[in-house]
Formats: C-alpha cells, structure tokens, sequence
C-alpha cells in the first residue's frame, strides 16, 4: 500500500514556462511554503506545498492567494485558477493539469500577452446622490418631507416605500453611469465585463482587460470621471490584476 503524503500541492495560476519564481515569494497556508513553477513544455504552474489535514479558507490565505497572481500578472500573462485549487502532487499538476490542457492554455496565455485585468470601482457620496435624487422626483421629495420627525412605528410602510423608491433610483443611476464609464474607456481597446455591486451605494465595478502598454491611456480615462464626479461619487482603478473576469480555469482535484 502507498503512504499517504502529508502534504498536498496547491496550484494558483498557469503561466509561461520561462517564468522566473522569487525565492522569496510564499503561498496560502500556516506557516506558508515557498512558491515554484512546475513546468511542462511551454507552459508552468505555480505552486506550494499545503499539510493535507489543515483546511484552508483563512482570510490570509484568500489575500495570498490573490497577492500571489496579481503580483504574477504585473509581469507575465497569467490563467488565475479558484481558491482552493490542489492535486495530489507535482507529477499529477504535470499530467493530469498541465498536459491534459496544454492547447488550451497555451491559447489563453498567448491572448493575454500584453494585458492585465484592472477594476473600476466608484461608490456614490451619500448625501449628494440622496440630494440628486430627491431633486429630480417631487413625489419622493415630497413623501421624505412628510415622514419627517414622525415616529417611525407610524410610517413604517412610507419608510419602507421610500427606501425602496430611492434603492430603484439609485440602480437606475447605476446603469446609466456604468455604461457612461464603459464608454469613457472605450477608446483604450478595453475588453469590459460588468460587476455585481459590493454595496448598495455603488456606482460603477467594472472589470477591464486593457493592454499593460495602454495602461496610462486607461488612468487618464478614469481620471477624467473622477474629476467630473468630484463630490458626487469616489472612483478608484485597481490594478494590474490577474484576469479572473475573463479567464476560467479547470480546477484540479486532489
């Protein structure tokens, strides 16, 4: 009978095989181990070795996980796999990942040459979305006014209908400034793909995957927004990412 290995191979991305590791780089796990390329032909995964009884799924493990490829994609086109990717061992990330999909993953890799993911996330200023609001329906401002001061056991309902007009409103905002983003960065060749909002006063999460040579192009883009919404909304780029909105991996099984 063959023992059982008390470690397990964790995957994190596919990447070129003429990729250069830091010594220094570490993974998920407690303590984290060293990150290394497996290499099979023309293209590599990166890898560490986890305990096979310690369960992952710490909030550390999850920010190393994306440090690790976001990191990756700043140099090299990167296929980022799920959280929680891992085989038995490297022979099986060789075979069973690795050779198994190689025409696959060369194609995806040799797509993303050149690119990287960045995100556009805006969230509305509160009281100046509220005002924006109230300013464009008498009726709402009217029902606003009307609640005013009175207990709320009383107007429960017209609260709850307020709260519900002004949620609709804001998704209708939303929409609209979503695709007024999506066309500002539309002159940088940018492939988009929309996000779900993270909270209810979001105004834009939009992925995007841009040339890293038009990257300067994309921040004068954003920045351009971020000037005309000065007070009306807080807009952020993040990245280079690795490009998790466009790209899906096979999950290895250990």
């Amino acid at each position: 009978m063959t023992e059982e290995r008390e470690t397990v191979v964790y995957v994190y991305g596919i990447v070129p095989s003429d990729v250069e590791t830091d010594p220094e780089a570490r993974g998920v796990g407690d303590p984290p181990a060293e990150v290394r390329a497996v290499k099979h032909d023309r293209i590599a995964a990166l890898v560490s070795e986890v305990p096979r009884d310690k369960p992952l799924g710490r909030p550390e493990d999850l920010t190393a996980h994306a440090a690790l490829l976001d990191a990756a994609a700043a140099e090299v086109p990167v296929l980022p796999l799920r959280f929680g990717a891992v085989v038995t061992d490297e022979d099986a990330v060789r075979t069973e990942l690795l050779e198994a999909n190689q025409d696959d993953f060369v194609a995806a890799l040799d797509e993303l040459e050149g690119k990287a993911q960045y995100v556009v996330k805006a969230r509305y200023v509160e009281e100046t979305i509220l005002r924006e609001i109230l300013e464009s329906d008498e009726q709402l401002a009217q029902l606003r006014e009307a609640i005013r001061g009175k207990p709320a056991d009383a107007t429960r309902n017209e609260r709850i209908a307020l709260g519900e007009r002004i949620g609709n409103a804001i998704a209708a905002r939303r929409e609209a400034d979503t695709k007024r983003v999506a066309d500002a960065i539309a002159g940088t060749g940018a492939q988009i793909a929309p996000r779900e909002p993270t909270h209810e006063e979001d105004a834009v999460h939009l992925a995007c995957l841009v040339e890293t040579a038009k990257q300067s192009d994309l921040e004068e883009a954003v920045d351009r927004v971020a000037r005309d919404w000065s007070g009306r909304a807080e807009v952020r780029l993040l990245g280079p990412l690795a490009a998790y909105d466009f790209v899906v991996t096979q999950r290895p099984e250990a």
